[in-house]
């Protein structure tokens, strides 16, 4: 019999590639983070290469699981104490991740991986597991044990275990885990079977059944606790130490398996939050599913205040609320936290430092800041960059900060905030910071400024962000071929972004990158220009100013409008983007920031704030740069959502007065 409504599509080795991704980026983590006298870090590494090698074992890779067994004893080693843990070491587990991460590579039909390459790393391993101090590293400080009292001394573990429902359909197997843990000791099993439903209701791909076991073993917990390494997701574990100290017969004694010397823990009780793994596809698919929504629930609302119906307008508002609920969940799922980003700089970084022969370490903070996922997949790079640049040109080496007055180590903070409607991304160093007179001096060799031009500290701080600028002396694998902070900043403002530079000479230098929360909805200000729409986005307006005709003649043709004392460019959109016909007497402006300016775009009318998700307006219209989407309206009518920036520089371009003005 069959379980009706159950549709499960499981593909173990797409998982296990998925899975063998973040093992690695966990890996890269806390290989950095590894210190001699940290236990805790080297069992999380043996349990993820340990998951690596059996999982690969089972998906039939077996390069990426015989490679991988090496590493594994190794850290076994590690665990036991008989291999210190080294700068050398780190290195060599840094080595082994990334020749994991090649084999992966090539069982998805990458380039294929030279097995003398595997063979080498094998052998340094190999060389590696040979060194043995005299004692443990986290037991150094207490006599050493004598192998007759360890052997001598036996533990009784009590051990409840309740699977996902889902173990069977993935491959697992409870036998296999009763089986290694009488490798262990004696053990004695139980089945819990409260849980079964009536046969009308059981579901043969579902595991009902519970298990709670009695270990008598010689191992400590780690030992006991990676039988269950790979079922341990979404499965209920606890392992609880019941008895300690008493003599193990010499019959058990032989089925031991290799302790591992680590303080006893009196309980520990661990249960994962369920999750499932979705393909970004879909979920994108589902936003603008719900997107479509939101925009006929608009139409709908429309029609229900024509007709006045009461039972009608009470339906449509309870309708309304259900809708952003559900756009509120549905965009939340989208919401990932930046930390998942800002691991893998690490790595980053310590190779930078490395290959530059300088000492730097990189210190996150506010990893739990949450962003849109889409932005985090295009934030990577602009952040890469700058760290690059932060090591290669704002650090100093460590003799040169020591005759300084500096500590020789050099410090990047990579920070998350959340300030407002916006998330603020900070790389902040302690290096030599901009010098403004090379700055200035090589822009002028490059004709980006004429040498005369009076230039504010951040007018020649912003000549960094131009096209093809570069004080690099030199070509190296990290910088100096002119595709810098430029391409930085394109990036950032396709993210409906801005990037400011801040610096202090001797003191270091701080790139600060602000951005919105989510590209899939956009809170903004519904303007009109003749019959056509516009959404202006919220996060950019400051206020708005009336505009009477005949003030217009009042600045001799400049395009300048008095706001409090202050004289503030603005931009006359119909003639921006050719809109024809006639200008009302009175027209608004909507003053926005432009990155530290102020600029106003003058509209016929300002309808109010509208909520919308962001549509985009698909490969045939890419070429408009002026506008980042569009959305439909209430009574089905689009609207173009403008993209700020982009209508500055068009303006610029096109009249050529802004940046006479902004300056």
């Amino acid at each position: 019999m069959r379980g009706q409504g159950l549709n499960v599509e499981y593909n173990p080795v797409q998982t296990f590639l998925v899975e063998a991704e973040e093992l690695i980026a966990d890996i890269e983590q806390s290989v950095l983070s590894l210190t001699a006298d940290d236990p805790e870090t080297i069992h999380r590494l043996f349990r993820a290469f340990h998951t690596i090698k059996g999982s690969g074992a089972m998906c039939g890779l077996t390069n990426v699981s015989g490679f991988t067994h090496h590493v594994e004893t190794l850290l076994d080693q590690m665990r036991g104490g008989k291999v210190p843990a080294t700068a050398n070491l780190t290195d060599l587990l840094l080595a082994a991740a990334d020749q994991i991460r090649r084999l992966l590579a090539a069982e998805q039909g990458g380039a294929p991986v030279d097995p003398k390459s595997s063979q080498d790393l094998v052998e340094k391993i190999q060389q590696a597991s040979s060194m043995a101090p005299s004692q443990p590293l986290e037991d150094r400080s207490q006599p050493a044990e004598t192998g007759e009292t360890a052997q001598a001394q036996r533990q009784i573990w009590k051990i409840s275990f309740r699977p996902s429902p889902s173990l069977l359909v993935s491959g697992g197997n409870p036998m296999l885990l009763f089986r290694d843990l009488r490798r262990l000791g004696d053990c004695e099993v139980s089945a819990q079977t409260e849980d079964i439903p009536k046969l009308g209701d059981l579901q043969p791909e579902l595991c009902y059944l519970s298990w709670k076991m009695t270990l008598q073993t010689t191992s400590k917990e780690n030992a006991v606790r990676d039988v269950f390494v790979f079922v341990e997701n979404d499965s209920e574990l606890e392992i609880e130490l019941v008895e300690t100290g008493f003599p193990l017969t010499s019959a058990s004694h032989e089925r031991e398996s290799a302790t591992v010397p680590q303080a006893p823990q009196q309980q520990r009780s661990v249960t994962k939050e369920s999750s499932v793994r979705v393909p970004s596809g879909r979920l994108d698919r589902l936003v603008n599913l719900v997107g479509e929504l939101v925009m006929n629930q608009s139409c709908l609302a429309q029609a229900a205040t024509r007709t006045g119906a009461a039972e009608f307008v009470n339906s449509v508002q309870e309708l309304e609320r259900l809708v952003a609920e559900l756009r509120d969940t549905v965009l939340g799922i989208r919401m990932l936290p930046i930390g998942s980003l800002f691991g893998r700089f690490r790595r980053l970084v310590h190779d930078l430092s490395a290959e530059l022969g300088k000492e730097v370490d990189l210190v996150t903070e506010g990893e739990e800041t949450e962003l849109d996922k889409s932005i985090l997949d295009q934030l990577g790079d602009p952040l890469v960059h700058c760290l690059r640049n932060s090591v290669d040109h704002a650090v100093e080496p460590a003799a040169e900060r020591i005759a300084n007055g500096k500590p020789g180590r050099a410090t990047i903070r990579l920070t998350a905030e959340h300030t407002g409607s916006d998330v603020v991304v900070s790389i902040q160093d302690d290096g030599r910071g901009i010098n403004r007179v090379a700055v200035r001096a090589k822009a002028i060799e490059q004709h980006l400024i004429a040498p005369d031009a009076n230039l504010s500290e951040k007018d020649i701080y912003n000549l960094v962000l131009m096209p093809g600028f570069s004080t690099a002396k030199r070509v190296t694998n990290v910088s100096g071929r002119g595709v810098g902070m430029d391409a930085v900043k394109r990036q950032i403002d396709a993210l409906r972004g801005s990037l400011t530079l801040a610096s202090e000479e001797g003191r270091g230098t701080r790139v600060a990158i602000t951005l919105p929360l989510t590209l899939a909805i956009i809170e903004g200000l519904l303007v009109q220009m003749g019959s056509d729409h516009f959404i202006i986005p919220m996060a950019a307006v400051t206020e708005n100013v009336e505009l009477p005709r005949a003030q217009r003649a009042r600045n001799n043709g400049r395009n300048l409008i008095a706001v409090r004392g202050d004289l503030i460019p603005y931009i006359d959109l119909r003639e921006a983007f050719r809109i024809c016909g006639d200008s009302p007497a009175v027209e608004k402006v909507v003053i926005v920031r432009y990155e530290e300016h102020r600029v106003g775009l003058v509209v016929d009318r300002v309808l109010g704030t509208h909520q919308t998700v962001l549509q985009s307006l698909g490969r045939f219209l890419r070429h408009i740069n002026v506008v980042s989407g569009a959305t439909i309206l209430g009574d089905g009518r689009v609207a173009l959502i403008m993209d700020i920036a982009a209508v500055v520089r068009h303006a610029d371009k096109q009249c050529r007065v802004l940046s006479l003005d902004l300056a």
